[in-house]
Parts: C-alpha cells; structure tokens; sequence
C-alpha cells in the first residue's frame, strides 16, 4: 500500500486513491444504513457489488443486517481482519474510532467527504495505518484512472 505525507482535506494523487482501493478487500463501514435513501447505504452498495466484502458497523441493535450482508454494533465486534474502516460519522467522532481501528488492526482509516480531524490523522499515521479524509471511496472508484476489477464474476 502507498505512503504518503499530504493534506488530508484535498491533496490526493489519484494514484494514491486507486493503489488503496486495489489492495483492501475487508471494509468495515461505520455508520453504515439500512435507510436506502442515505448515502451511506448507497456506497455499501456500490462497494459491496464491486466485490468488497463489506461489514456494516451500526450501534442499533433492532439492526441485524444490510443488503443481506450481516451488521456488527461495534468495531470491537468483528472477528475477522479488516483492511480499511471507512468512516460515515460525525468529524468529531472520528478521533475515537480511530482509536477503535487502530486496536483491531485496520490498515487505513478512510473518513468520507465531510469526515476529517488532523488529530486522528497524526494518531492514525503514527500507528502505521494509511489515511484519507473527506473523500468518498464510491466516486473515486468511478474516476479515470481506475481501472475495473474485471476479474469479477457477473
């Protein structure tokens, strides 16, 4: 995977961006939806059908599952190795679950457009994990320079 000292807010080479959506396979979306009409809900989607294995993370225990896929309440819940937590929280929360991604292993820390801090960042990157912040890993699949995972099955 890339490494990289940059501006979390806008500095990305787009092959940065496409070297990290090549290498993870485990993403672990939290604040993930069940509502189909939150964004969340639609980049669970696109990811997952784009051959992701994907594990919704949302603390409401009346929800049991996504699209069919299992939901976890917690970070701490997953019993399997994640490569990336990609984040669909509050900024402010973003320091915390950090914290919680750094504890089960993550190898990036992805915070979704609107989602950055440069404390979780630094405590994130000096943990060893990549960072992106405030971009949406469903449109930067969708850019140029990607190139399709044609070794799926249809």
């Amino acid at each position: 995977m890339p490494e990289a000292d940059i501006d979390h807010l806008y500095d990305y080479e787009p092959e940065f961006l496409a070297d990290i959506l090549r290498s993870v396979k485990t993403i672990a979306m939290v604040g993930a939806s069940g509502d189909k009409t939150k964004f969340s809900y639609g980049v669970l989607r696109v990811l997952h059908e784009t051959g992701y294995d994907m594990i919704p993370v949302n603390p409401n225990p009346k929800l049991t599952e996504i699209r069919g896929i299992p939901v976890v309440h917690s970070l701490e819940e997953i019993d399997r190795p994640v490569d990336m937590v990609e984040v669909f929280r509050p900024k402010e929360e973003l320091y915390a679950i950090t914290e919680k991604a750094i504890a089960i292993g993550a190898k990036v820390l992805w915070g979704q457009i609107g989602v950055y801090d440069d404390r979780a960042a630094k405590l994130a990157e000096e943990a060893g994990l990549i960072v992106v912040m405030n971009r949406c890993p469903k449109i930067e699949l969708f850019r140029p320079f990607w190139k399709p995972r044609l070794d799926l099955a249809i």
